[in-house]
């Protein structure tokens, strides 16, 4: 093993652990093609190859495909399946297989993000909790999206790895004889076990309408508003409605349980815990002011329905407090809770650390979707009085402009890159997206990682670490036949994916495949394509593909509940790969 294998090794290695413990992605891989760049391991065309690579092009171009069809509200039909009522088996798959035949051709992040408020609603409404719906629902479109090559963003990179090095890129349904039946045995895995695998578990918003206490609010003894000295009792704070004093703050001491008697001093922090929706009676409330003051000053409550957000991996909120970044300023809205795995964050709200996967639920205005809705700030956002709106008039369009697209890359007429820069093109010009709802749907951050993930796995090959890798799982598996190879090459992907970018999975172990495949007298492509199956099968964990991060807040989920049905299913899915290929 060279300086360079070992070089790129190190430097690899140091990539994955900034991006496993949260790290902006881009600025990992970015950074990583740089330093190896400078080490002379790579050199410049090879570094910043996925810059001028179809892939990322590819990509953005069907951002704004999905968009369109998206804004229009094209995806309307789909929406009145979906809450046809959920319930057993049958019922799981009226749901989960016209959401993954979606999904084989559009982006999957909006179909989750406008089929999951719909979701949760209807099953509430039903008696089903929606965390028996949301994680179905995440895997359903992950499975969809591998059955085409622009299903999902992954295969899109791999086909691009291929092109540069100078194979032909895949067709739109090369792939398809290894998708289709990793969707099909999917979709069924998912329909039989998630109503017996899957736990209930409370959503944030069923506690908005319910009573229970599982929302914390802090007020603050007014110096001048006259409650100083009263007892609990005689303030009137021992019988509110909807919510409860369960704790008073004095000079950072915690008073525990209130009794009726107990004195009020100037400055205490009365910690309140209640439903979300009477947070306005507790500031009409005469001696109490927020403790977040001015976080809930001069909101008109009225103007300012309550809406539900997820914070994703791209989000600057990532490691700051509402505080540090001056949430109500830079956002014009007030956080009323913020709910971390099932459970609200029971301290000061102005002080909380946010992390991946929280759920805020704030006082916004009736623009705040539009304005933050293409911005990497949330990875969800979603009304919880919205009412489905009836399709565009220009909805037609857009779904013949989509079709269009899926028979004209389907039958060979135009290359994928071609026919997806068309349709973009054609949307803007019928003026069903305008130039500027365009740009905003491209998620440059995911462009940058397809783009750097194409310098690192060049420098993976360059080095000569691909082939050592590679050799190293041909020894492993030496004697049992290219299929065991194989099962090692997923096995690989399929742990790389779950805690980085998939793209970057796909990137790294691409060069490593075909490695293994030319040493063991298999076909490079076939090992190609189960490269990029396996990057997109993330079924273990909330943070191992972007749907999952998305239910992970609203459906009240736990980390360890990806397991449940997760662990099945990529046993299911790798048996399958491996087999049909």
């Amino acid at each position: 093993m060279n300086f360079d294998a070992w070089f790129t090794l190190a430097i690899v290695a140091a990539m994955l652990a900034l991006m496993v413990r949260g790290h902006s992605a881009a600025v990992a891989i970015v950074g990583a093609v740089i330093v190896l760049l400078v080490a002379g391991v790579i050199d410049e065309a090879q570094a910043f190859s996925g810059f001028s690579n179809p892939a990322p092009i590819t990509v953005a171009a069907l951002y704004v495909l999905a968009r369109g069809v998206e804004r229009t509200g094209a995806l309307e039909p789909l929406v009145r399946i979906a809450i046809g009522g959920p319930g057993g088996a049958r019922s799981m798959l009226r749901l989960l297989v016209p959401s993954a035949a979606a999904s084989a051709f559009l982006n999957n992040t909006p179909i989750v993000a406008m089929l999951m408020p719909v979701v949760s609603e209807s099953s509430q409404e039903r008696g089903v909790p929606p965390s028996r719906l949301l994680i179905p629902l995440s895997f359903g479109v992950i499975l969809g999206g591998v059955v085409t090559t622009i299903g999902t963003s992954t295969s899109l990179v791999v086909s691009g790895l291929l092109q540069a090095s100078g194979q032909p890129p895949f067709g739109l349904f090369e792939i398809s004889h290894i998708g289709l039946p990793i969707a099909a045995v999917g979709l069924v895995v998912v329909s039989l076990l998630a109503p017996r695998l899957l736990p209930d578990r409370e959503p944030p918003r069923r506690s908005l309408s319910s009573a229970e206490r599982d929302f914390v609010v802090r007020m603050v003894v007014d110096p001048d508003g006259g409650l100083e000295g009263q007892t609990v009792e005689e303030a009137g704070l021992r019988h509110l409605e909807g919510v409860f004093l369960v704790e008073i703050e004095r000079d950072g001491e915690p008073i525990t349980p209130v009794a009726p008697s107990t004195l009020l001093h100037r400055g205490d922090h009365l910690l309140f815990v209640g439903q979300a929706r009477l947070v306005a009676d507790l500031r009409n409330l005469p001696g109490l002011r927020s403790a977040e003051n001015p976080h809930l000053a001069d909101l008109d409550m009225a103007a300012h329905p309550l809406t539900e957000v997820v914070v994703g991996a791209s989000s600057p909120l990532l490691g700051k407090t509402p505080k540090e970044i001056g949430f109500r300023e830079r956002y014009q809205a007030a956080i009323v809770g913020i709910h971390r795995e099932g459970h609200p964050v029971a301290t000061k709200l102005g002080a909380v650390q946010l992390r991946l996967g929280d759920t805020l639920l704030l006082l916004a205005d009736a623009g705040f979707r539009d304005r933050w809705r293409d911005r990497p700030d949330f990875l969800l956002i979603a009304r919880l009085d919205a009412t489905r709106s009836a399709p565009d008039r220009k909805a037609w369009l857009a779904l013949a402009i989509a079709a269009g697209f899926v028979v004209v890359a389907g039958t060979g007429l135009l290359p994928i890159l071609h026919a997806a820069l068309a349709s973009a093109v054609l949307l803007v010009a019928t003026r069903t997206l305008s130039a500027q709802e365009a740009r905003a749907s491209v998620e440059l951050e995911v462009l940058v990682v397809i783009a750097g993930a194409f310098g690192v796995g060049a420098a993976v090959e360059a080095s000569g670490l691909a082939g050592l890798i590679g050799h190293a799982i041909v020894t492993l598996t030496d004697g049992f036949g290219w299929r065991w190879t194989l099962l090692g090459t997923v096995l690989a992907t399929i742990v790389l994916t779950e805690f980085i970018s998939n793209n970057a999975a796909a990137a790294l172990m691409l060069p490593i495949a075909l490695a293994t495949a030319t040493e063991v007298g298999a076909d490079p492509r076939s090992f190609a394509i189960a490269v990029a199956a396996s990057a997109s099968c993330a079924f273990l964990t909330p943070i191992g593909y972007q749907t999952n991060t998305m239910v992970y807040g609203p459906g009240g989920y736990h980390f360890g509940d990806y397991w449940r049905l997760g662990l099945p299913l990529t046993v299911a899915s790798v048996v399958t790969i491996v087999l049909a290929t």
